[in-house]
């Protein structure tokens, strides 16, 4: 069977789905799937200038990607290496366009690192984050959405702030974030027919303190990334799709590590929050449920 080949439909899919969920909130010990986790001593301490390997996926959201890439190109790191890896499907040409003219700039310190998947593999996101784990060279990696951004100084102080350590997962205390925008608003809506590097308008964001390392924010030490990869234990979620998967391994990914992360210190992390989700597919009405679903969640959480 190929690697990506979606599985026919189970009448135990949705069961599995709803019991690692169960799972994952702590009603079962992570050790049934994940014996061990490299013990800390055994992990390096690394010093210096560290290697930081960030990936991202992108599926229709080029003008968000926009802003994340040039955040990069406005604001490279000095005091670490940066490789900034991309899963994209080629279908997708927006994204593959843009993806074809950041690779022309060359950065200081900064890799670009464009790794193409089927579609039926992109949607079910710890797919491509497993594979980043288990290859990555990198001494921590950073897993997060093409919605966020790195500026200025967010990197170097980063890589300052992981000097010697060994956690298995870290993430910022805070971010900037957006509103829920609507489609037409201005930031969503860059012209891509020209590409150029993006800067946004910073009065649009506000800070918000973080109590974990949710699924933009997963910033885990190399060691521990090549050893036990991204829920590479579950293999419910190492199945590929034919419809973009909502990322409950976020919270089973923690759940493996046995930490809600340890909180830094990083400025300029920046993210655009938006109601319209270029992954939703069906038809306006389906579209339209799902948006005022998330307007409505988020008012509850503040």
């Amino acid at each position: 069977m190929d690697l990506y080949q979606v599985p026919p439909p189970h009448w135990s899919d949705g069961l599995q789905g709803r019991f690692l969920r169960l799972a994952a909130s702590g009603l079962v010990p992570a050790s049934w799937f994940l014996k061990n986790l490299p013990p800390v001593e055994q992990r390096s301490a690394k010093t210096g200038h560290l290697h930081i390997e960030i990936v991202s996926h992108c599926w229709q959201y080029a003008h968000l990607l926009a802003y994340q890439l040039s955040s990069l190109v406005l604001w490279p790191p000095k005091q670490c290496k940066v490789t900034m890896t991309v899963y994209y499907c080629e279908e997708d040409k927006g994204t593959t366009d843009l993806l074809n003219y950041f690779a022309s700039w060359q950065v200081p310190n900064v890799v670009w690192n464009w790794q193409q998947l089927p579609r039926q593999a992109l949607f079910r996101r710890a797919i491509g984050r497993n594979l980043a784990a288990k290859q990555s060279k990198a001494d921590w990696v950073w897993f997060t959405d093409c919605d966020l951004m790195f500026r200025e100084n967010c990197l170097d102080a980063l890589a300052q702030a992981l000097q010697g350590r060994q956690d298995a997962l870290v993430y910022p205390s805070s971010e900037y974030c957006t509103g829920l925008l609507p489609l037409d608003a201005p930031i969503l809506q860059p012209d891509l027919s020209q590409p150029t590097p993006l800067d946004v308008d910073t009065s649009l964001f506000t800070v918000f303190p973080r109590t974990r390392a949710t699924g933009p924010l997963q910033i885990t030490h190399g060691d521990v990334a090549r050893a036990v990869g991204y829920c590479e234990s579950l293999p419910y979620y190492q199945r590929p799709s034919w419809t973009w998967c909502k990322a409950y391994e976020d919270r089973a990914f923690r759940w493996l590590l046995r930490s809600q992360g340890v909180p830094l210190d990083v400025p300029g992390v920046y993210r655009i929050r938006h109601v319209a989700k270029g992954r939703y597919t069906g038809g306006k009405l389906n579209t339209g449920v799902r948006s005022s679903l998330r307007r409505l969640v988020a008012a509850i959480k503040g």
